[in-house]
């Protein structure tokens, strides 16, 4: 496991490459179930919202139009670019940035109603103490929420595998079950708790990534291995239609309630 410190030096790294393309492929697909994310967050116009690892800002901004206020914290700064650009185009007033790490989390205890973070666990060094900062800067009452890539538990290994040759930044997915027992743990009341995929071009996923010298034909190949062996060997349904590969990255996605009981 890499030490903190190291993994931020990737992070960085790697998002100041892939903001500008990462943007405009989380732009270019709606998000099917961001209605039932609202409602299970049980947003209003009286929440606080803290994104943790708020990336290019979509969903940050997406939840201001309801939200009384969003705040987004990014450690990398050319993510947080890409955030601001898209508030000014979109005009959205009530959303904030901050630059910096996530652990700990420069905030107050009790500081929002809703503390929620999406495709950023598999990229931490100690996605637990993460979600134990989160559980402190969330108020009684709360919510907290995790989404994140969840492979298939026979398949994590080869996922990471071949995710880690494609983006160094990559640490470890989780199995659903893992991510929900680390709810458990903290002591958080289960809200709500799904799963999704969206099925995306393999290039279009490429174009965003910046692999060691090498790394990016071994990904194909692996993919294209996957595509003809039917096995679905790296847990992303690789499958080939009209002529390109597609892959589904599994995600899961829950909403805890934070008690008074819970661990921070």
């Amino acid at each position: 496991m890499p030490r903190h410190e190291d993994q931020n030096t990737a992070i960085r790294d790697q998002f100041g490459k892939q903001a500008e393309g990462y943007a405009r492929l989380v732009r270019s697909k709606a998000d099917p179930s961001f209605t039932r994310y609202v409602e299970a967050l049980q947003l209003t116009n009286h929440d606080e919202v803290l994104d943790v690892g708020c990336g290019t800002g979509l969903l940050s901004l997406s939840l201001a139009g309801i939200a009384k206020h969003v705040t987004g914290i990014d450690l990398t700064p050319e993510m947080l670019q890409q955030a601001r650009a898209l508030q000014s185009e979109l005009k959205i007033g009530n959303v904030d940035w901050q630059q910096g790490d996530i652990l700990p989390l420069p905030f107050q205890d009790d500081a929002f109603s809703i503390v929620l973070t999406k495709a950023t666990f598999h990229h931490l060094a100690n996605p637990a103490a993460v979600l134990a900062q989160m559980i402190r800067v969330c108020e009684p009452g709360g919510r907290i929420s995790v989404s994140d890539l969840t492979p298939d538990p026979t398949k994590a290994a080869s996922f990471d595998q071949v995710e880690k040759l494609r983006d160094p930044s990559h640490v470890h997915a989780m199995p659903a079950e893992v991510l929900r027992n680390m709810g458990r743990k903290a002591r958080l009341e289960e809200l709500a708790f799904w799963q999704s995929g969206t099925a995306l071009p393999l290039e279009s996923v490429l174009a965003t990534s910046f692999p060691d010298p090498g790394n990016l034909e071994r990904v194909r190949e692996l993919y294209r291995q996957d595509v003809i062996s039917g096995q679905d060997r790296l847990g992303m349904s690789a499958r080939e239609e009209n002529g390109q590969i597609l892959v589904t990255y599994p995600m899961t996605t829950l909403v805890w309630k934070r008690s008074s009981a819970a661990a921070n």
